[in-house]
């Protein structure tokens, strides 16, 4: 699967909803995953990353969610990504703007980083 397939068919995916799918998908074993701040600021292993994200959505109310992208450059692709939560925990509603960097290995996504 060539670098565009892969990054268009994770886009896809994402802008289905299918947040979990494209993580089983498309996450390599070894996934890396590294946040801008938060603790931890970087998990490894599909299973570590799919727990980050399932504890995410435990902690928020998505009210609205859009992604633009993918953007390629060589073996990555960016997404732009803008998120309506609610902070279960505080009642805070907010908009999160976010860009999301996905390195893929053999049609595989083997780290993703995030800028916020």
């Amino acid at each position: 699967m060539s670098i565009r397939e892969t990054a268009e068919a994770f886009t896809a995916m994402l802008k289905a909803g299918d947040f979990a799918g494209a993580g089983q998908r498309f996450w390599h074993e070894d996934v890396s995953s590294i946040e801008a701040m938060g603790e931890p600021a970087a998990l490894h292993g599909r299973a570590a990353v799919a727990a980050k994200m399932q504890a995410w959505g435990e902690a928020h109310e998505v009210h609205g969610f859009s992604v633009t992208g993918p953007f390629l450059n060589d073996d990555q692709f960016a997404l732009y990504m803008t998120i309506d939560v609610t902070i279960r925990a505080t009642g805070q509603r907010m908009e999160m703007l976010e860009v999301a960097l996905y390195t893929v290995h053999e049609g595989k996504v083997v780290e993703e980083r995030f800028f916020y």
